[in-house]
């Protein structure tokens, strides 16, 4: 069955609206785990806007599930500009000291305000091969953000990934307008067909929410999702625990 990783970025991101630890992370997470969350994850940035170093550290501490940490691995040090906020190592020295269970390489830049697009592998490949070996090397499963193309997933294979996860915003906007929505998907079972032949698991994630899931967990050798806006809003009106059920639920989970 697909696993769902619940991102606590929209979390944080409401903790730092305020100078407090309300609503404190680790204890949000072990909400969702007790919920039935899968797994966890987080995407901190260098400029720590949401998540932060601290909270990497203290919800490895903790978990019990999967932990799952996004980033770009070619970003280095930055200094807090905030008091009590730690300065960021580098994405790829906090996941040396943390070594989560999977580290999700995904190529944003600092101005993005959220990831829009896949590696490409002709022009980064080089740069990603030996960051992937060295991250396989401290025991680290490693996924490679990639749009559904079904070359650059044969790439993702030969730079020594052990998975993909799918960016899935073109079918969550195909979905919404109800447009093209069968010709998109297929894109999508495409890529994961082609995954699977060269040996590469499949996740997914961007922009899925309870009505277009369902749907999408039909690609093939679909291993796990990550959400957290939808699931954030989502529970704003459902509540956590019965929103966690209902993901679980439009994964095809019957107990869920």
């Amino acid at each position: 069955m697909t696993a769902l990783s619940v991102n606590l970025n929209k979390i944080a991101l409401i903790r730092n609206s305020r100078d407090t630890r309300n609503p404190d992370i680790p204890q949000h997470a072990q909400l969702c785990i007790d919920a039935g969350a899968d797994g966890i994850t987080v995407h901190p940035r260098p400029d720590q806007r949401h998540i932060r170093v601290q909270d990497c550290h203290d919800l490895a501490a903790m978990l019990t599930v999967e932990f799952n940490i996004e980033g770009n691995p070619m970003t280095g040090p930055r200094k807090s500009d905030r008091a009590g906020v730690s300065d960021y190592p580098g994405f790829m020295a906090l996941v040396r000291e943390i070594r989560p269970a999977q580290a999700t390489l995904v190529p944003d830049g600092d101005n993005q305000l959220t990831s829009d697009h896949g590696f490409d592998l002709r022009r980064d490949g080089e740069q990603i091969a030996p960051l992937v070996a060295e991250l396989k090397a401290l025991g680290i499963r490693t996924s490679l953000f990639m749009d559904p193309d079904p070359a650059q997933i044969r790439l993702a294979a030969q730079v020594g990934a052990d998975r993909i996860e799918l960016y899935t915003e073109a079918y969550a906007r195909a979905y919404a307008a109800g447009a093209e929505v069968d010709a998109v998907l297929q894109r999508y079972i495409r890529a994961a067909e082609t995954a699977a032949e060269v040996g590469l698991g499949v996740n997914a994630g961007h922009d899925l929410d309870l009505h277009n899931l369902p749907l999408f967990s039909r690609v093939p050798g679909l291993l796990e999702v990550s959400i957290g806006h939808a699931l954030t809003v989502d529970a704003l009106r459902l509540g956590l625990a019965d929103t966690i059920a209902a993901y679980q639920r439009a994964l095809g989970k019957a107990g869920g």
